[in-house]
């Protein structure tokens, strides 16, 4: 056997946004790249029915749990929640090739799509954990809905006009009743994202803490606070107030008042692997405009 068919992975799954043109046609430069090396390649089975199989095994997200020794995504960050959140159970390392507008996880630029695969098939990477949020919602003290979450996990108004009532709770301690828009339960991960946007902390990858974050709060005072991820962390809706819950901003479940949404770090986690020269802080700068030169 050829020196050259030897690579850290030999069985690639790919996933990528189904409706982009320009993904389409990048998957099949990367398929076609793969397959020339001797690389098995699997395609999710959404992304084969939207850009063609083309000769490659068709694969659900368990066949790719089962087979895939790496799973690389095309799209944004999205695209890539969705993918972690049916492989977390499997714990195949994700990669991801940037084709959206920030990109904090997808962090290879699609120019490089090829040179950076390169690289990791000769075993030139960094691998970084990611942890997720167990999710459920309580009513009446039985679970009502469960799923997880690697960004943040929200609970808001909904369609009404007005502030909603929730009891927050850590390790069974009071922290606050808020009367606020809603709340956001944000990882390390989603800090970068909604969070952010409502003036939450930036989390590095690597502390463990989970940030609680109010949505346009009625006191002032009530501000961002980042607890262990060890913690239980229970927000209770007060009557008379329904809400609503968002999990990574791709499933949602309509709550009532009396539901409580309880959150604990989950068993599984993710692995993101990096090509030759990633770094978490150069990537802040980039999408932040960090240390950008002054207009004159």
């Amino acid at each position: 056997m050829n020196a050259a068919t030897f690579h850290a992975f030999n069985t690639i799954a790919l996933i990528g946004k189904y409706q982009s043109r320009e993904i389409a046609e990048s998957l099949r430069v990367l398929a076609t790249f793969l397959s020339e090396r001797g690389v098995e390649v699997l395609l999710e089975e959404d992304t084969a029915a939207a850009v063609g199989a083309n000769g490659y095994t068709v694969a659900s997200y368990e066949m790719i749990g089962a087979r895939a020794e790496l799973a690389v995504i095309l799209g944004g960050d999205g695209t890539m929640l969705n993918a972690a959140r049916h492989l977390a159970r499997f714990d195949v390392p994700l990669v991801g090739i940037n084709q959206g507008r920030l990109g904090f996880m997808t962090d290879i630029a699609l120019g490089a799509m090829i040179e950076s695969i390169t690289a990791l098939l000769a075993g030139k990477f960094s691998r970084e954990q990611r942890f997720l949020l167990d999710a459920e919602v309580l009513r009446d003290g039985e679970p009502a809905y469960r799923t997880l979450a690697l960004n943040d996990v929200v609970v808001n108004k909904g369609d009404i006009g007005r502030m909603i009532e929730l009891e927050v709770k850590v390790d069974g301690e009071l922290i606050h009743v808020l009367r606020a828009d809603g709340l956001i339960v944000s990882t390390p991960t989603g800090s970068t994202a909604y969070a952010l946007s409502a003036n939450g902390p930036i989390l590095h990858p690597s502390v463990p803490g989970i940030a609680i974050v109010p949505l346009c709060p009625h006191a002032l005072s009530n501000r961002p606070i980042t607890v262990s991820d060890s913690s239980t962390i229970d927000i209770a809706l007060l009557p008379p107030h329904d809400a609503r819950v968002h999990f990574d901003g791709q499933t949602r479940f309509d709550a009532r008042a009396g539901d409580v949404v309880r959150l604990v770090r989950s068993l599984h986690a993710i692995t993101l692997l990096h090509p030759p020269g990633y770094s978490y802080f150069a990537m802040l700068r980039e999408k932040l405009h960090w240390s950008s030169t002054p207009r004159h």
